[in-house]
């Protein structure tokens, strides 16, 4: 296998910087375009068998160091009875956003992750079978699906949520234990299924204050990240103000976008976490020339004896050339090792 992600994450000197990307998978290759022209999103994810061929499309095509399960993070809410939409360009849309106990009350809990989500698990398993490099799980955090779930649709600054942080905590507490059980029971099924690590997206942990993180979220994820056995990646954006929060969750690595320079991430986290990231996504859409040199800036930023494992600030772009991929793969491992 190839382990150069694991040894970093176990805190081992792998022979250069392991490489892989968030979305590596998906719209941006010809053979999952292709597959789109016959399936919608859910169906291919739901199929273990066109998941894990969409999954396993970039590590042919390139020297990833690791592979990411191809699924939704909205499987989860459906799993709890939640009738999820999901738009093109437009993110999943619920109907019938939950804003009250009442609301809380038509969920189907608690989560049967096998016996509704267990597609992802048939996933992981397919594609231990098919590659020799480690599979990463992953889930939305509770207050990523929580954003969604009150919300109904995505909306700038989701303020139907922020708006229920100060005139209902309650039924917010309620709401993040309701999913973070949830999410305890989802990652843990992939775990079971194989899955070398775990990553966290909280896509939109941004939105809060450090008061507001520190008592609505930090708990909840505390739990997650100690509740598997395998290492666990936790993700932000636009949460630059809550590094010290986060650095002290438990997460084995940090993945952080591409706003703040990975030296200054690590005066806040410390020798003690690994460091993800952090090259723009739009650099991949400038010229080789300007990619080679965005990728060798963050690289600089690595504090000597620092784990570092090289990723986006964010998710592959729908127009990056897969050439730029490829490009980026191969530097990060060449530049690594001069």
């Amino acid at each position: 296998m190839n382990r150069r992600f694991l040894d970093v994450l176990s805190g081992e000197e792998p022979d250069a910087t392991p490489i892989w990307l968030m979305r590596q998978a998906g719209r941006y290759l010809p053979g999952y375009r292709k597959l789109r022209e016959t399936h919608d999103i859910l169906e291919l994810a739901k199929d273990p068998d066109l998941a894990a061929q969409v999954a396993e499309e970039p590590l042919t095509l390139f020297d990833l160091d690791a592979a990411i399960v191809f699924a939704d993070i909205i499987h989860p809410l459906e799993g709890l009875g939640v009738e999820v939409r999901l738009d093109a360009g437009q993110g999943p849309r619920i109907e019938n956003p939950v804003r009250g106990l009442t609301d809380l009350a038509r969920l189907r809990t608690p989560l049967d992750a096998e016996g509704q989500t267990g597609f992802v698990g048939q996933t992981i398993r397919r594609l231990r079978e098919r590659t020799d490099r480690p599979v990463i799980g992953f889930s939305a955090s509770p207050f990523t699906l929580a954003c969604y779930l009150v919300q109904g649709r995505h909306e700038r600054d989701f303020p139907a949520m922020r708006r229920l942080l100060s005139s209902d905590p309650e039924f917010v507490r309620q709401l993040m234990m309701v999913l973070s059980a949830a999410t305890i029971e989802y990652v843990q099924m992939q775990e079971r299924a194989g899955a070398h690590a775990i990553q966290i997206f909280d896509t939109w942990a941004g939105i809060l204050s450090a008061d507001q993180y520190a008592t609505h979220v930090s708990p909840y994820l505390g739990e997650i990240l100690t509740s598997v056995d395998v290492p666990t990646i936790y993700f932000s954006t636009g949460s630059s103000h809550l590094l010290p929060l986060e650095s002290s969750l438990g997460a084995t690595a940090l993945s952080v976008d591409w706003r703040v320079p990975l030296d200054e991430v690590h005066r806040v986290t410390g020798d003690g976490t690994v460091l993800q990231g952090n090259l723009d996504p739009a650099a991949l859409l400038g010229t080789p020339e300007s990619l080679e040199s965005a990728a060798r800036e963050v690289l600089s930023r690595v504090p000597s004896g620092a784990g570092h494992i090289f990723n986006l600030g964010h998710g592959v772009l729908p127009e990056t050339d897969p050439q730029q991929v490829k490009r980026l793969v191969d530097l990060v491992h060449a530049a690594s090792r001069e």
